[in-house]
């Protein structure tokens, strides 16, 4: 695990710093190695002035100061547990998102992968704690160990609902086919939060694209379109259904650019319309299930204690 502070942007005047090895003050003698000050100036090669607490200054290059709050972290620092063996060896669930899952891959798609892992419960006994999320082992492979998983799919996180509801399952061993069994419990009217607040202002930031450069991110705009496709199903049904069906060739003419941008943004706004609707008439429950969840993951890390 890297080291935290040694690299990093240029230092603003003031801010305090610890300096990370011995060097010859402007008094004839020592700044010691863990010497604390603030930074007094940048002199032309680069280097840092830096005034001590007790008046003296000593120069120091970037690579040789660490902020203070960083360097004490470091003083503690342990190895943190492998995020690439956690996800290989620990993983319960994982599946296919993204284009191929959404039923709108072409040729050029990249296969991304979301994965589920749970981090032996003697992990967490450590100062070290396990990661929350690991990106790999392999390309395209990003995993969430399974407490922050639950968290972010409680507050209905599209991301999170996706890998739980895609139809294209890579790995599932026991204790992942619970989590799946659990997806009903995950699901709330959050959800309308979460789909429409999210595509709303990212809508209004490919607007002002448009605007500046007479053209949008076109693939950003047909999967902001997916989503809203997806809420309004989701609140309508009480499931979220992954696979954009007839809507497949429609959402790839956006991505292509083929559609106007005000046709776009009619139908955007339709579907807000149809969204609203739906949240009045859905039978989601208003907030999600949390205690079965909750009492799920206790049991999860009462059976992995030892799983070494």
């Amino acid at each position: 695990m890297g080291r935290v502070g040694v690299q990093g942007p240029q230092l603003p005047v003031g801010t305090q710093v610890v300096v990370r090895v011995a060097a010859p003050d402007d008094r004839g003698g020592t700044a010691q190695r863990g010497a604390t000050g603030r930074v007094a100036g940048v002199t032309p090669d680069g280097r840092y002035t830096v005034r001590l607490v007790d008046g003296r200054q000593t120069l120091a290059r970037r690579d040789q100061l660490s902020l203070r709050t960083a360097y004490q972290d470091e003083a503690i620092e342990l190895d943190q547990p492998d995020g690439d063996r956690l996800v290989r060896e620990h993983t319960i669930y994982a599946a296919v998102v993204g284009s191929r899952a959404f039923g709108l891959d072409t040729d050029e798609s990249d296969t991304d992968t979301r994965g589920v892992y749970v981090a032996p419960t003697e992990a967490f006994w450590s100062l070290a704690k396990p990661p929350t999320h690991v990106d790999g082992p392999e390309p395209e492979w990003f995993s969430w160990e399974v407490e922050r998983f639950c968290e972010l799919a409680l507050r209905s996180n599209p991301n999170l609902l996706e890998v739980l509801h895609s139809p294209l399952v890579v790995r599932q061993t026991p204790l992942g086919e619970e989590l799946v069994g659990l997806r009903t419990a995950f699901l709330s009217q959050l959800a309308y939060q979460t789909y429409s607040g999210y595509v709303l202002s990212q809508f209004k930031k490919l607007e002002t694209d448009f605007r500046r450069d007479g053209t949008p991110k076109w693939k950003h705009v047909m999967h902001l379109i997916r989503l809203l496709l997806s809420a309004r199903e989701l609140l309508l049904e009480a499931t979220l259904v992954v696979d954009v069906g007839p809507h497949r060739e429609r959402l790839l003419a956006v991505k292509r650019g083929e559609l106007p941008w005000d046709e776009v943004e009619r139908w955007r706004l339709n579907l807000h319309e149809e969204l609203d609707k739906a949240l009045q008439h859905t039978v989601l429950p208003a907030t999600p299930d949390v205690a079965t969840v909750d009492t799920w993951l206790r049991s999860v890390r009462q059976r992995s204690l030892g799983d070494t």
